[in-house]
């Protein structure tokens, strides 16, 4: 009825697929059931309550004025997709595979020159009303016109889109697509037509929205808390992306200001699971009663995904830090043996990679043939231990002054310009070199008053700032800092959010995340090349690639890393015993009292 049978200018034959994969074929047949890490059997019922640190002033997740200010659950990575749904679900148990949600089936070429997503018949509004073509091509229009990066810069690529049939949508493509967009399309959310004002929409808001999700918002406290509570006539409950997902009548989200307050709410019974990330704490701080007798549980979760880099950002805007030899001096102070010993147990463990732990990695890989093709001449900007794969940062004696390593951060200060005079490091016109590292938090601030103890003796004055949370999203989306501690997650699909972060089209636009600043031509053509790859072998060298030059600019003091996920639960919040890729998955947790 809609495109099964029509040829297009490549010669391919288009026909309906339940499933996407950015590499290969997806895992899980036509008549697959559900996914392989939840429950089928659970019954849903009972209620579970999540804590965060911060503040919210807007229930629309995708404009600007909220980007980082919006109520938890309404579009959220780690609660669930409560209120608005995309067009198709992603698996967490494969890289980059999705399956069918709003958009029953999808259809594409070999070549992704075009996609069309075929919308399920059953799909509803929460207020009965069915979701259409016209729906999807709204909110395509709408972001362009009034939503926030990525949203606003998805109808970018496609020079038509256009209604097929009675419930199908068709992009074609213009030349500027690369392999991973049609995926990026699928993960779209869709917002119904008819209870949108689009003259408002930017504006921030506070009212119950109407979507297709599971959910529905049932109480708002400005700032401190939000209710959602199950839809029961929710449409897609049946779907095989569903099952065994989305288990509590409902889920709510509390707001602390300080995150001491939170986690002694959590040991109250106020917040029943609590994600923990101080191997500090974790070693030392669960000696309370409710852990004693068995009332909280503590996880611990080993997913088989890259680490990801944490690290202090240089803010290449600032000139000073346009400087790659300052930059590789100023991380090569950072000490890390003693960071680890002294403030974490020897929990930790330094990040050498972006994509550490994983075949996407340069570590211990050096460049064969096909990644020094993929390079050019990109290849000589690159440190020769690194292209090589036998780079690793220095390894000190934990005194937070090793001499031989100081002395090697000085040789690169020299070469930048540097030196040190009456006991402070100048530059050639005497002025000193000082900075300010901004941190958002009791932990960051920790670590930054660490590293600015090692940069003292090299006569290197950083100032630690620690401001308020509305203060630090403020500065973060302005880029107005000189050093700021951030974390760069590390999927094994990596795409199109290396340009957010690493790409000179993101530099100047307010609220991306390219806190260092980059704008260089040669990162743009290593992210170019991760997403124009065709076969796996294609993709694991432009990574490779791409993660070499990334360490070897210094963009980012690597700080470390865990190779384990901790979560701490009260006993009445079950979980599914299968751990998938990508880890733990809240929305797939349960009530055991509903049980």
């Amino acid at each position: 009825m809609l495109v099964a049978a029509s040829t297009f200018g490549n010669g391919a034959l288009a026909a309906p697929v339940h499933a996407i994969s950015m590499h290969g074929e997806p895992a899980l047949p036509a008549d697959f059931k559900h996914f392989p890490y939840v429950n089928p059997n659970v019954k849903k019922g009972g209620k579970i309550s999540y804590g965060v640190v911060g503040t919210f002033d807007s229930l629309n997740p995708f404009i600007l004025k909220s980007m980082r200010t919006t109520a938890r659950g309404m579009w959220d990575p780690a609660f669930g997709n409560l209120v608005y749904e995309s067009l198709m679900q992603r698996s967490q148990d494969e890289p980059f595979t999705m399956y069918g949600l709003l958009a029953e089936t999808v259809e594409w070429d070999d070549d992704r020159t075009f996609i069309q997503f075929n919308l399920n018949p059953k799909a509803r509004w929460a207020d009965g009303r069915p979701v259409t073509a016209e729906d999807v091509m709204f909110t395509f229009e709408l972001m362009r016109d009034k939503g926030r990066a990525p949203f606003s810069n998805r109808l970018s690529k496609v020079s038509k889109m256009e209604k097929v049939g009675d419930r199908s949508v068709r992009f074609t493509f213009n030349d500027d697509v690369d392999r991973e967009f049609p995926m990026l399309l699928a993960l779209s959310p869709v917002l119904p037509k008819h209870a949108i004002n689009v003259d408002t929409f930017d504006r921030t808001t506070l009212e119950p929205p109407l979507g297709s999700g599971p959910y529905r918002v049932a109480e708002v406290r400005a700032g401190e808390r939000i209710v959602y509570r199950r839809n029961p006539d929710y449409w897609g409950k049946d779907l095989p992306s569903k099952i065994g997902i989305d288990n509590y009548d409902e889920i709510s989200v509390e707001y602390f200001l300080q995150e001491n307050s939170l986690f002694e709410a959590f040991k109250k019974g106020e917040v029943d699971v609590y994600p923990e990330g101080s191997a500090t704490k974790w070693a030392r701080g669960y000696d309370f009663p409710a852990v004693r007798s068995g009332d909280v549980i503590k996880d611990s979760f080993t997913p088989r995904t890259p680490s990801g880099m944490l690290g202090f950002v240089f803010n290449t805007r600032r000139p000073m830090f346009d400087n790659i030899k300052l930059r590789q001096g100023l991380a090569l102070v950072f000490d890390f043996e003693w960071v680890n010993k002294n403030l974490f147990d020897s929990a930790y463990t330094r990040t050498q990679s972006y994509w550490q732990n994983s075949s996407l990695s340069f570590l211990g890989a050096a460049a064969d043939d096909r990644e020094l093709g993929l390079m050019g001449d990109v290849r000589e900007r690159i440190n020769p231990t690194i292209l090589d794969g036998s780079y690793r940062l220095p390894v000190t004696d934990g005194s937070g002054r090793d001499r031989n390593v100081l002395r090697e951060a000085v040789t690169l200060l020299r070469e930048a310009g540097y030196a040190i005079k009456d006991g402070k490091m100048v530059d050639a016109k005497g002025t000193p070199l000082a900075f300010e590292i901004m941190s958002q938090n009791a932990g960051q601030e920790k670590i930054a008053l660490a590293y600015a103890r090692f940069l003292a003796p090299l006569g290197i004055v950083a100032t630690v700032r620690t401001v308020d949370d509305s203060q630090y999203q403020q500065r973060s989306q302005s880029f107005d800092y000189d050093v700021i501690i951030k974390s760069f997650p590390s999927s094994l699909s990596p795409g199109v959010e290396q340009v957010g972060r690493w790409g000179s089209q993101s530099r100047d636009r307010q609220g991306s995340e390219n806190f260092a600043g980059v704008a260089d031509k040669d990162v743009d053509k290593l992210i170019s090349n991760i997403l124009q790859a065709r076969t796996t072998e294609d993709f694991t060298a432009a990574v490779r690639s791409h993660d070499r030059l990334l360490v070897s600019n210094a963009y980012v003091v690597p700080l470390y890393h865990l190779d384990a996920q901790w979560v701490a639960r009260w006993k009445h919040i079950g979980r599914p015993a299968t751990v998938p890729l990508y880890g733990y998955q809240l929305p797939t947790w349960w009530d055991e009292r509903a049980q």
